[in-house]
């Protein structure tokens, strides 16, 4: 049975979405602090991890900071605030995806599926090389000058995307279904992942050499 760790430090708010997961079929155990959810996570990791950004003491960003220092575990912040810059923020963080309060528990319950199905698997296609960029789906590897590069599981399942259609433009809604399993979502995800490969795969992001955009279309990935 799949497990959520839910970070959230509103008593009634944790409450009741911890019992919705649970009738969704999860086990869901629940943090009202960001240090409690670190240690949790720490001795009983779980499969997904619900974070609210308005925590008392360490906020959820630092939090999801400290969470993808040594764990893949997808994460969804679930807040009240709406703002772009927290939304990017979040993502650029190391947060999955990004659920406005308040949280149809149906919606959440299916993208907590979708991140679950992607893992960290991907196509496994030979492995290909981008000038210095050696991208390889099998093993689960990126490397660049040979030197391994340290992803999140979506952004490796994104390279891995694009480059299985290396030198064609998949547009954002392309990449949501695909890398993210979304019928409809909020394209930002797909912007901030991609700035976010950039700074590490590019020799100069501000005018990247083979993570490109074509305005209007879409990404593309080109030798």
């Amino acid at each position: 049975m799949t497990a959520v760790l839910l970070i959230e430090d509103d008593d009634r708010i944790r409450l009741a979405l911890l019992l919705a997961l649970e009738e969704e079929g999860y086990t869901a155990y629940g943090a009202g602090s960001a240090e409690e959810g670190l240690r949790r996570q720490r001795e009983t990791p779980a499969d997904n991890v619900l974070i609210d950004l308005m925590l008392p003491g360490m906020d959820g960003f630092e939090c999801i900071r400290q969470l993808r220092r040594d764990d893949d575990v997808p994460i969804v912040v679930v807040s009240a605030r709406d703002d772009t810059h927290d939304i990017v923020a979040a993502l650029e963080a190391g947060a999955d995806d990004y659920v406005v309060k308040p949280v149809a528990i149906k919606e959440l319950s299916a993208r907590l599926r979708a991140l679950r199905r992607r893992g960290r698997t991907a196509p496994t296609v030979p492995a290909q090389f981008f000038g210095d960029l050696e991208i390889s789906a099998e093993a689960g590897e990126v490397r660049r000058h040979g030197q391994p590069v340290a992803v999140t599981r979506t952004e490796f399942r994104l390279l891995c995307e694009l480059a299985e259609h290396a030198g064609r433009v998949l547009s954002r809604q392309q990449l949501l279904s695909r890398v993210w399993g979304y019928e409809t979502g909020d394209e930002r995800l797909v912007d901030v992942h991609v700035g976010r490969l950039r700074q590490k795969i590019e020799s100069d992001p501000a005018n990247p050499r083979h993570l490109v955009t074509l305005r209007g279309l879409g990404y593309k990935l080109q030798r």
